[in-house]
């Protein structure tokens, strides 16, 4: 009739209780009469002690010492207050003497990876010759990877994105919607999009849920956001692409400027930083110990320069760079060094992008022909969100259409939902493990991805 009890919970507040716990045995090592174990639930453990005596046998000791590594077992005992801090364990105040243990499911004793090895820092690795484990070991066996106490804090910290970045919109009056992920053409034009079959004819998987999210302000929902996956059919092997990621996605209507709607995005990620420091210290403390990290320093408010400002500081530092050349990557990195450097932040704003690098339904700048409404968003000196003021009148559309060599019959829907009265607007997409990933200054998108796709990668 007991109630199980989490090992998180289990402190010196809960001394001499009688407890039921459920875990997956992570370690076992016999020594004498004695056996101990360390029982493990996600990121959080404790040393548990079988010892020969009232409530355990000489045989109770040797069945304990040879549960396999990874089985899920029940264990009643009680809970004593540590003689010394138990190194290697989350819960170091106490440890639990075991009066029964049951084997809920047994773990086959060869296992594709060590768990120690997978949270092992890479550097200690090398120093001392210790194994640690790279990257498509632990994709190819990604069940037992998750179980390691860094892949537990990154998930965890990962769904309070999600849950800071709903909490934080629906406060602002922004109703959440569902997009098609199946449509009849390619949302954002190029090649870079994945066809399926669909019945007699041809679909796409979208790219964005752009559209949707613009149709939905025609219709009058004014703030709308979606929380959803994305497809992108680029052969780009890098260290933040994917072909699958999950989309936090905004639009809003304005009504004086479009800076509106970049204010309410930037005070959306802000207040997304600031729940995570707030909420999930433990799960940042636990990714740095294997993956050290400054801590994420961001303005409040947030950082806004203009593109040309961004060109002038590379320039300073020696990159040679036109007015309306595009960002490369390298570029994009030492800007935000830069940055840090002189504002001491991690995030900032860059607005006013040249007119010819962005999409054709990007709304140019009414002062200046050469730049335009959009904007880019930056952690750690990479891109996280592209958006822009959308173009909402359909003549202007067509127009800028024309100019990029887009057939208007393949986007003629797209055109059409402006012909009856749309109000001012823009918006941007975040990815969603690119952030996970530079908030904790992680070094490949791989890593905050549960099951990543890439061009290489359709399994597990």
């Amino acid at each position: 009739d007991r109630v199980l009890v989490r090992i998180k919970d289990l402190t010196v507040d809960k001394a001499d209780e009688e407890v039921w716990v459920r875990g997956r045995i992570h370690t076992s090592r016999a020594k004498g009469k004695q056996c101990f174990l360390v029982l493990r639930q996600q990121q959080f453990n404790i040393q548990a002690l079988v010892a020969v005596g009232q409530h355990a046998s000489k045989q109770m000791v040797k069945f304990a010492a040879n549960i396999t590594k990874e089985s899920i077992v029940d264990i009643e005992g009680v809970v004593r207050k540590a003689y010394q801090k138990i190194g290697g364990c989350t819960q170091q105040d106490v440890e639990l003497h075991v009066q029964r243990i049951y084997v809920i499911s047994s773990a086959e004793p060869r296992l594709p990876l060590q768990l120690d090895d997978a949270v092992r820092p890479e550097v200690e690795g090398e120093e001392d010759g210790r194994a640690t484990v790279n990257q498509d070991t632990r994709l190819d066996n990604r069940i037992i990877d998750l179980r390691t106490s860094t892949s537990q804090a990154i998930f965890c910290l990962q769904s309070g994105i999600c849950q800071l970045f709903r909490e934080t919109l629906i406060r602002k009056g922004f109703v959440e919607i569902q997009t098609p992920k199946i449509i009849s053409a390619a949302s954002e034009g190029g090649a870079n999009v994945f066809t399926v079959s669909y019945f007699k004819t041809s679909a796409y998987l979208a790219q964005s849920p752009q559209l949707y999210k613009q149709m939905c302000i025609c219709a009058d929902f004014e703030k709308v956001f979606c929380v959803g996956p994305v497809f992108r059919a680029e052969d780009s092997n890098t260290h933040r692409h994917l072909t699958e990621f999950v989309g936090l996605d905004i639009e809003m209507a304005f009504n004086y400027h479009y800076h509106e709607v970049v204010d309410e995005i930037a005070d959306t990620l802000v207040q997304i930083f600031k729940g995570l420091q707030e909420r999930f210290q433990t799960e940042i403390q636990t990714v740095s110990k294997q993956f050290p990290c400054e801590p994420f320093k961001f303005l409040e408010p947030t950082l806004r320069l203009e593109y040309r400002e961004g060109v002038a500081m590379l320039r300073e530092a020696g990159v040679e760079m036109g007015d309306e050349e595009d960002l490369s990557t390298p570029n994009e990195k030492l800007l935000g060094r830069l940055v840090k450097e002189k504002y001491d932040t991690d995030f900032y704003i860059l607005d006013k992008y040249p007119l010819a690098v962005r999409p054709f339904y990007t709304m140019p700048d009414p002062a200046n022909p050469k730049t335009s409404n959009s904007y880019d968003m930056f952690m750690r000196g990479e891109e996280i969100l592209s958006g822009a003021q959308r173009i909402h009148d359909p003549q202007l559309l067509t127009e800028r259409a024309k100019h990029h060599g887009i057939d208007l019959e393949k986007i003629k829907a797209y055109i059409d939902s402006f012909r009856f009265g749309a109000p001012p607007h823009a918006g941007g997409g975040i990815g969603l493990e690119r952030v996970t990933m530079l908030y904790l200054g992680l070094h490949n998108v791989r890593q905050t991805s549960m099951f990543p796709r890439d061009p290489k990668r359709l399994t597990p």
